[in-house]
């Protein structure tokens, strides 16, 4: 790849599948030690069989989870199923790095005790006070306003950083993780003029404002509901942000 870092949205329907797209996924790849880096933000529902368009699942090395609500973190079941039980594959373990009990999280969610759970698989780490390595990215995070614990992502590669907004009201910890990034990649999943609730989603109008607040380079509206005019959304937003804007669609590449 030419590129320091691209993004590659594999999945980008707000809180279930939509009939166009699986749940939250993002691909985020960077040259790394002669070959390539390849890095996902959540690995929401339905998104596992929809990577697999994008590249092997064997060629994954780290997972991001911004919170593990299912619509995030689901998929990571069949991708354990998939490094477990492969019969030619003999795989290391994986690095998933999220919020405090993701390890339990998923190990309930398929059925098993805890310990061992899936630590054979996936080398679960809680995300560190401090901003930590993985191949050529330098990933910090920060809380966010989500009714559970819930964190923006922002990925560095040399002059290159995204941010990944998670799921989350407007807040000031996102604008502050963001500034100045090239792409924003944020959620969108209340609709402007809706009597929507506090602390839980930001609508199109907020996240571009959010966006504007941090002077971004670009902005990527993500995590739009199936019942949403996702049009609607991107006419609502655009006139708070003066830079470039647009929707995310499964399977567009964003060089960063």
């Amino acid at each position: 790849m030419d590129s320091l870092v691209r993004l590659t949205v594999v999945g980008c329907s707000g809180s279930f599948p939509g009939a166009d797209s699986a749940a939250s996924c993002y691909l985020v790849e960077a040259p790394y030690e002669g070959s390539t880096f390849r890095l996902l933000l959540d690995l929401g529902s339905g998104a596992l069989g929809a990577l697999q368009r994008f590249c092997s699942l064997e060629s994954i090395d780290a997972v991001v989870l911004s919170h593990l609500h299912p619509d995030h973190c689901l998929d990571l079941c069949g991708f354990w199923v998939f490094r477990r039980y492969h019969p030619y594959l003999r795989l290391s373990r994986l690095p998933i790095y999220g919020p405090e009990g993701a390890a339990e999280r998923m190990a309930n969610a398929y059925g098993m005790a805890p310990s061992p759970g899936m630590s054979a698989e996936f080398d679960f780490h809680d995300f560190p006070d401090q901003p930590f390595q993985l191949g050529p990215f330098t990933v910090s995070v920060a809380l966010v306003d989500h009714p559970v614990a819930t964190y923006a992502i922002k990925l560095t590669n040399g002059a290159s950083s995204l941010v990944y907004s998670g799921d989350t009201g407007p807040c000031q910890s996102l604008v502050d993780i963001a500034r100045g990034c090239d792409l924003l990649l944020a959620e969108a999943a209340f609709a402007d003029g809706d009597v929507n609730p506090l602390h839980l989603h930001m609508t199109g109008q907020q996240a571009a404002t959010s966006a504007q607040l941090a002077e971004v380079g670009r902005l990527v509206l993500t995590h739009i509901p199936p019942w949403h005019s996702r049009d609607k959304m991107l006419a609502a937003a655009a006139p708070h942000f003066s830079g470039d804007i647009s929707l995310a669609t499964v399977g567009a590449t964003y060089d960063v």
